[in-house]
């Protein structure tokens, strides 16, 4: 009998996260008025939030430091007023994710794989989201909305993988994401199984017993894709369910974005990646931003992420080392530019 079967005592229920979910802060002067925050940066909070919604969970504020305005947690989740403007060069649909629509929430880009929106939702609105303005409400809700989609890919055997992307597929309940994992395995010439999510980083309490076990019970191999971008993300609750993903056991990557003002140092970058080798997670990717609109403030021009990710190679071995890549519509793969 395996150590998860015989310690149940260890693992936290499926409600346990909803709860702080629903704490979430959505209101810029809440977010402001705890944290001290400078009275003039209220106007372009709200005008700012109104363009793309403010959400930022209580664990994920209790990492901020308050004496800090350029915290760079702050700065990911802080809506400014560069969002609102028009910057050339940057799009509502900077990875063109329309072109490749198969079917309703179904997306083919690359080969031998193909991802599904599993969902609009997620438990924090990262200001430099690249897909701050996709059409989810066009995208399947319901379980059988899901038929096409599952259709087309068990129609095509050159799909060995699936992505969970959104939003972010760890908001669906136990229920739902278990009922389209049964779907999913269910087509005999799917491998494997990639969850890319942000919630272990912002809201830890998601990942609980029931999802572990669904997630190492799946018949397709799993991967579980994280996103943090900072070392001060990688603390307390957070580390706590990172090691709990890698124990299960997970293979658990993680994909970071290069971001003027939060992790555009070799020292910031070399201790997010030490500290994820420190948890079990192994950095995979360190993405250029994708150039959507209201993102321009956090562009860092590509010469000097190459530069950074040199000195990184210095310092660090190389499996701490993350590939630098950069996403280019109609391209077989993402473009390493390092």
């Amino acid at each position: 009998m395996s150590d998860k079967l015989v310690q149940p005592q260890s693992r936290t229920t499926s409600a346990d996260w909803h709860q702080p979910l629903a704490r979430a802060i959505r209101n810029p002067d809440e977010l402001l008025d705890r944290l001290g925050l400078s009275e003039s940066l209220r106007p372009a909070a709200h005008e700012a939030a109104r363009l793309f919604p403010l959400m930022v969970p209580e664990s994920y504020l209790r990492r901020i430091d308050p004496s800090n305005p350029n915290d760079p947690l702050l700065r990911q989740v802080l809506p400014l007023f560069q969002e609102s403007l028009e910057v050339p060069g940057f799009e509502l649909d900077a990875v063109d994710d329309v072109s490749f629509r198969l079917a309703p929430g179904l997306l083919k880009k690359y080969s031998g794989r193909a991802l599904l929106i599993a969902t609009g939702s997620c438990a924090v609105h990262c200001r430099y989201c690249f897909r701050r303005h996709y059409p989810y409400g066009e995208e399947p809700r319901r379980l059988d909305d899901w038929q096409p989609a599952l259709d087309a890919i068990a129609a095509d055997p050159s799909i060995q993988e699936i992505l969970l992307s959104g939003g972010d597929p760890l908001m669906l309940t136990d229920r739902r994401l278990s009922d389209l994992l049964d779907r999913l395995e269910a087509i005999p010439h799917l491998r494997r199984l990639r969850v890319h999510t942000r919630l272990p980083i912002v809201l830890p309490e998601r990942v609980t017993g029931t999802l572990l076990d669904r997630l190492t019970e799946c018949r397709l191999t799993t991967v579980v894709v994280v996103h943090a971008n900072h070392a001060a993300e990688l603390v307390a609750d957070c580390a706590k369910a990172l090691r709990k993903l890698v124990a299960a056991p997970l293979t658990v990557l993680n994909q970071a974005v290069l971001l003027r003002g939060v992790n555009d140092s070799v020292e910031a970058q070399c201790d997010l990646s030490t500290a994820l080798i420190d948890l079990g997670v192994l950095p995979y990717y360190l993405h250029q931003l994708d150039r959507v609109a209201g993102a321009s403030h956090f562009e860092v021009p590509v010469e000097e992420g190459r530069a950074l990710v040199q000195e990184m190679r210095r310092r660090l071995p190389g499996y701490a080392v993350p590939r630098f890549v950069r996403e280019i519509p109609g391209e077989a793969h993402k473009t390493v530019l390092d």
